[in-house]
């Protein structure tokens, strides 16, 4: 990978690659998931802290068949163990419920797949239509290299066997590990049932061994979002040109145009439609609202048949009623702003609770922060606040107020009253502009 980042730890569509195949294994509800690791020190053991999972150090690296004898201790051998890769993102919880199934009669169940390019990878050896063994490429003979059906290294394998077949690996092979692989063959002399399921998807078992193939799989994954969307109903400018990042749920007539990119949960309800370039993370769009190009909403919750953007910016603990208006390069921090309110040019407006029917003029912010602490500014009903106005926090503007043009409003204004503070307008006759200096 070129990278100081152990490899199960880059990211696909938001996540690690490691915590995609958690995800797939925790749907499963498995009585304990363990992760074996041996690169990386502790960084993967930290990526997944907080998690039900336990940890088990692989030290050293002998091969595949030597990381789950480290295991061993922590399973139950009532039950049955399903191997899988940190570096095999995409494989699906359905996939992997069918191959369990076909392991529970007490069988040993194999994830295999049929390749027109089986370069690489182990070969499944059959007689007379049954599994005899794994081959390694490096270990196969001209004969079984031509065979087309591969081992993709995930299976499952009642635990009741797995100790003494895991005992008696040899590492008379190539590489000289362990190849967890050749517990097949011993499975095979004694009489044990060797199932085999297919994906039905081939992207589902690819891995990940450089940069090139994690944008590869970035790609194949995007695109069955996508598809996912349009089967549901969703407008897609340009299928090719999305990327979900986390859990889009969309209502009905929903639009969305190129390069936008959807982190966390985000919920877009009916008839929402959102511009070209914009990022929606962890956000909820009530129906009928219009999202502008180039906006970014994080950590929001937007009422019905609302305008935002273009360039708009909604930050983290924000609330906007329906109908509200947010326009271009407007930030807008942890406030809440109330029905039909317009916010509709160039302004700030942190920790602020806005009413409804409130006009906030151009260049207007809201000094919130003295330094130290944060301070909340109150905009009541019905109030108009003009252009380059400064509210400096804590301050409230009451009901129907309005605020002068270029104010800057310390104190609490009444309701229904012009405020405005303004230094007395000079001119300085005789004044000239400086001019610029030649060089000499």
């Amino acid at each position: 990978m070129n990278s100081d980042i152990p490899k199960v730890l880059h990211e696909l569509a938001g996540k690690s690659l490691l915590q995609h195949v958690l995800n797939a294994a925790a749907s499963l509800d498995p009585a304990k998931m363990c992760v074996i690791h041996g690169h990386g020190g502790d960084a993967v053991p930290r990526a997944v802290a907080g998690q039900d999972v336990q940890m088990v150090l692989q030290d050293p690296q002998l091969g595949t068949g030597h990381a789950v004898q480290q295991a061993m201790p922590h399973l139950d051998a009532r039950h049955v163990t399903l191997v899988l890769y940190g570096d095999v993102p995409l494989i699906r919880a359905d996939t992997l419920k069918h191959l369990l199934q076909m392991a529970m009669p007490g069988k040993v169940a194999l994830l295999t797949m049929v390749m027109d390019e089986p370069r690489g990878y182990g070969r499944i050896v059959r007689k007379n239509g049954r599994v005899m063994s794994i081959v390694e490429e490096k270990d196969a003979t001209p004969e079984e290299r031509a065979i087309r059906e591969v081992n993709t290294g995930i299976m499952a394998v009642p635990n009741q066997h797995f100790p003494a077949w895991l005992a008696a690996l040899k590492n008379e092979n190539a590489q000289g590990e362990y190849y967890l692989t050749d517990i097949i063959a011993l499975a095979v002399q004694q009489g044990v049932e060797i199932a085999t399921a297919q994906p039905v998807h081939h992207w589902e078992v690819l891995g990940v061994n450089s940069k090139s193939q994690l944008a590869r799989l970035e790609r194949l994954y995007q695109d069955e979002q996508a598809l996912h969307l349009l089967e549901r109903g969703v407008t897609l400018i340009d299928p090719k040109r999305i990327d979900v990042r986390g859990e889009l749920n969309c209502g009905r007539d929903v639009q969305i145009d190129v390069n936008c990119v959807f982190e966390g949960r985000v919920l877009l309800g009916d008839k929402v439609r959102v511009g070209a370039n914009c990022v929606l993370r962890d956000v909820e769009v009530a129906a009928g609202t219009r999202i502008e190009p180039f906006s970014l909403l994080e950590q929001a919750k937007i009422g019905a048949d609302c305008r935002i953007g273009p360039y708009a910016r909604i930050r983290p603990g924000t609330r906007l009623a329906d109908e509200v208006h947010i326009g271009n390069f407007v930030e807008l921090k942890n406030s809440q702003v109330g029905f039909n309110s317009k916010i509709n040019h160039l302004s700030y407006v942190g920790d602020t609770t806005v009413g409804a029917k409130v006009n906030i003029g151009a260049g207007t912010i809201t000094c919130n922060y003295d330094g130290a602490n944060k301070h909340r500014t109150v905009i009541e009903d019905g109030a108009f606040i003009g252009s380059d106005t400064q509210l400096v926090a804590p301050v409230t503007v009451g009901k129907g107020a309005t605020i002068g043009a270029g104010s800057t409003i310390t104190k609490d204004t009444p309701g229904g009253e012009l405020s405005l503070s303004r230094a007395k307008q000079i001119t300085i006759t005789g004044w000239k502009r400086p001019v610029k200096k030649t060089r000499e």
